[in-house]
């Protein structure tokens, strides 16, 4: 027994020592390996903490800001960003923060911005997802290389805009519904408080319901319902993800997570499984998303084979995709676009006398709604100053050169979108004023030509949704002017905050004025 307990302990630790190698290489040999490459070449930043890197110290910097009324102003990066504000303030525009064990250097230069979004299946990739959005998003916006490009080939001709248009109707129903209730809601007062961005929010997810799903729109809702659950779960969850492990606990959170996901995609996979049925009977309307994807997989299928089609898995994660950028991104761009106006009342009054002007009391079309230089131009400046989404990100894997810059392999990059659609080189020292005129020549003359302004990302892997969020903004931008006008109601909170993208976080409470 003497003799075999050492035995035992010198296997244990045998078989122990590997992972305990392997740790501490990830958690810090690694790290610390990558800092001092990147501060030889001059890029310095926070340094990196065991694990967490610098997240406790964003998460700090967010609860300290949020604890601070913030007035009137589109000057927001105090509030939504303040840790990286002040990085590139204390470090420069090239700096490095600590996601976890992984750098992200900054990249504000709009020339290497376009360098680093321009490449179809470049050297930059997207780092790849992690099991927390995993939990809530993958398919074509986390693909890469082959499977990108097949997937993008094969649901392309759903977003055209000649498609689109077949969508119209959908579109319209879901907003005269909404415009309806709130004149019910106003009643015989003609004017009343009302927070519209739940009812926005609605909106987004009846028009994707009814728009990408056609008569699947009670399990539409559904997900909607589920899909908003899990962004706030996973804002959550972000807070302990740099903890080896800790996901894979039995924790309430861990486990909603996990059944939410399964929920998503038994109502989905019930869903695409009739529409088949329906399709082989010769049923079914494919003037919504669904149908058009399922017509398209289909034809990939007959002419190059079921290797290069999509199987009913990637249908599932694409329609979840849609779900959630088509409700998230629209429901972010109207609510700010009606808080703005509300701020600025001149530009109110234009749009509403473009949309008058263009449409009258009739009910708004396609080709009018292109017709609407004042509304576009509001739009694009409404997204400047509130991107839905603040940052991008990229990695790399493999040893490259961009600007000058050695990056060595596992460097992320990120390009802080709301910082760069708010640098004052860049757009000037009114760069946080509201000031649609920026776009009267359109986004080229705008930016001069650069990539300084991309809400809906830039290059080849640009949102596919792009177009479909447009059009879906006119068209509830342009029935809402024509029945109402509106303002900030006293009530209203101005605060910016971030759950996946951009919302007001105590509610956009405005008074609404029947016309």
């Amino acid at each position: 027994m003497g003799i075999f307990l050492p035995n035992l302990l010198v296997i244990g630790g045998v078989l122990i020592l590997p992972w305990v190698l392997m740790l501490f290489n990830y958690a810090w040999w690694r790290p610390k390996r990558l800092e001092r490459a990147l501060k030889k070449q001059g890029i310095h930043g926070p340094p990196y903490k065991l694990l967490s890197g610098n997240i406790i110290d964003e998460f700090r910097a967010l609860k300290a800001s949020h604890a601070k009324p913030m007035g009137l102003s589109h000057h927001i990066l105090p509030r939504v960003a303040p840790f990286h504000l002040q990085t590139v303030k204390n470090y420069g525009k090239t700096s490095v923060t600590w996601f976890g064990t992984d750098p992200r250097v900054n990249i504000m230069d709009p020339e290497l911005i376009r360098e680093v979004l321009s490449n179809k299946f470049g050297h930059f990739t997207k780092p790849p997802p992690t099991s927390l959005l995993k939990q809530l998003v993958t398919g074509l916006v986390t693909h890469e290389g082959k499977k990108w490009a097949k997937h993008r080939r094969i649901i392309n001709p759903a977003f055209h805009v000649e498609k689109l248009k077949r969508m119209l109707p959908a579109f319209s129903t879901s907003c005269n519904e909404l415009v309806s209730k709130w004149e019910q809601w106003v009643g015989s007062e003609e004017s009343r408080e009302l927070d519209v961005w739940p009812d926005l929010q609605a909106l987004t997810a009846d028009v994707i319901s009814r728009a990408g799903f056609g008569s699947s729109y009670k399990e539409g809702k559904r997900i909607f319902q589920l899909l908003t659950e899990q962004s706030e779960l996973i804002m959550q969850a972000v807070q302990t993800a740099f903890i080896p492990g800790y996901e894979f606990l039995p924790t309430k959170g861990n486990l909603r997570r996990r059944e939410i996901v399964r929920e998503v995609k038994a109502i989905l996979k019930s869903m695409i499984e009739k529409r088949e049925k329906a399709m082989k009977t010769g049923e079914a309307d494919n003037d919504d998303l669904l149908g058009l994807l399922m017509e398209s997989n289909f034809k990939e299928s007959q002419e190059q084979g079921n290797s290069n089609s999509m199987n009913i898995e990637d249908v599932i994660e694409e329609c979840r995709l849609f779900y959630f950028a088509g409700q998230e991104t629209t429901s972010s761009l109207l609510t700010w676009t009606m808080i703005v106006l509300s701020m600025h009342p001149s530009w109110q009054v234009q749009a509403r006398e473009e949309v008058l002007q263009v449409f009258g009391e009739n009910k708004p079309d396609i080709d009018g709604l292109s017709h609407l230089k004042i509304v576009t131009m509001i739009l694009y400046e409404v997204l400047r100053l509130y991107p839905p989404a603040i940052f991008l990100t990229r990695c790399t894997y493999k040893r490259m050169q961009l600007g000058g810059i050695n990056l060595p392999v596992g460097v992320q990059l990120a390009l802080p979108v709301l910082l760069i659609h708010h640098d004052p080189e860049l757009w000037g020292e009114d760069a946080d004023e509201f000031k649609p005129e920026r776009f009267s020549g359109g986004v080229s003359k705008a930016t001069k030509n650069q990539v300084s302004f991309f809400p809906f990302g830039w290059g080849p892997r640009i949102c596919i949704g792009q177009n479909f969020a447009m059009i879906e903004s006119k068209l509830a931008l342009a029935m809402i002017l024509q029945r109402f006008s509106f303002e900030l109601s006293p009530s209203y909170v101005h605060a910016p905050y971030t759950v996946v993208t951009l919302r007001p976080e105590y509610g956009a409470q405005l008074i609404l004025h029947k016309l």
